[in-house]
């Protein structure tokens, strides 16, 4: 106890009072509403309260967690040990020439609505995307055809021992919803995306149109995690889950969405474990049924 107490009081030196957080359920800060309690969760305001963060775990010996805006995790009922990380108050975003620059716990959405502000082309796809900039890089993020890699010029980032360093975009090694970040652990900081001049109107209306054909076609109305299954080459994973009979079935209160397939709702204050059950069910119906195998895209972390 008289270590943790001693922990706490650190990262208040480092974050201040108000940015640090003890045994908080995670469900608090998760987009599905699921998850159990971090031993600590802090939320750095500066690159060197990062880093110093980083360094007092190294100390210590800490497991350590970041979490994006929650949107693509889902966390076991167990919670998380040691210090959780989020970097919801590093959330600038600003212009260089053709360049808007974004610091990671933006919401990618928000950087895609700044660059239509000034007339920039290039991010339009993003603007439905419920991430944040540093898990867009993360997972080299999606949508209508366009992903991050198309427009990334290069991210600054912290490694876990808490040295600063700048990636170009071939050295990120971007693929489908995968980076050399998803491997290093490497915190981004800092995002650099590379735009072109474009016309306002036309740039809204492609907006317009991609908002439209998302809320028209997602369950928004209920918390989930997004897309939860990759595309699976040669396939659609919603249309092997609807075609699998699936739809509206689960466990507890965790439900395949009957809007989209694709989906897994929290209908009804889900437990993680409901939520994996549920997940499981697919994977091994459409396996069964098609002879497909379903890999997620939504990471799982966290304790039983």
């Amino acid at each position: 106890m008289e270590r943790a107490e001693h922990i706490y009081q650190r990262l208040v030196e480092i974050c201040g009072e108000r940015n640090v957080l003890r045994d908080e359920p995670m469900k608090n800060h998760t987009l599905v509403r699921i998850g159990g309690k971090a031993d600590f969760l802090v939320w750095p305001e500066t690159y060197e309260q990062v880093i110093e963060v980083l360094r007092l775990k190294e100390e210590y010996g800490l497991p350590f967690t970041l979490l994006g805006n929650g949107s693509n995790v889902i966390i076991r009922d167990g919670g998380l040990r040691g210090i959780v990380m989020q970097l919801k108050h590093l959330n600038r975003i600003w212009r260089e020439g053709n360049n808007v620059i974004a610091q990671s716990g933006a919401d990618i959405k928000a950087v895609s609505r700044f660059a239509l502000e000034q007339s920039l082309t290039g991010l339009e796809f993003a603007c439905g995307i419920p991430g944040s900039v540093g898990g867009a890089i993360m997972m080299n993020a999606g949508a209508y055809g366009g992903e991050v890699k198309d427009v990334l010029d290069h991210v600054k980032v912290a490694t876990l021992a808490g040295e600063l360093k700048t990636l170009k975009n071939e050295e990120l090694e971007l693929g489908y919803r995968t980076s050399i970040i998803s491997r290093t652990h490497d915190i981004v900081l800092e995002v650099v995306f590379a735009l072109q001049p474009g016309d306002y109107a036309q740039i809204k209306a492609k907006m317009d149109d991609l908002t439209f054909q998302r809320e028209s076609k997602q369950p928004l109305e209920y918390p989930s995690v997004g897309s939860v299954f990759k595309r699976p080459p040669g396939y659609f994973a919603g249309k092997l889950i609807q075609d699998s009979g699936l739809q509206g079935k689960g466990f507890g209160g965790a439900e395949v969405s009957t809007k989209h397939a694709g989906f897994i709702i929290n209908k009804n204050n889900a437990t993680a474990a409901d939520y994996i059950a549920t997940i499981e069910m697919v994977r091994k119906t459409v396996k069964e049924k098609f002879g497909v195998d379903l890999e997620l895209e939504v990471k799982i972390i966290g304790e039983e």
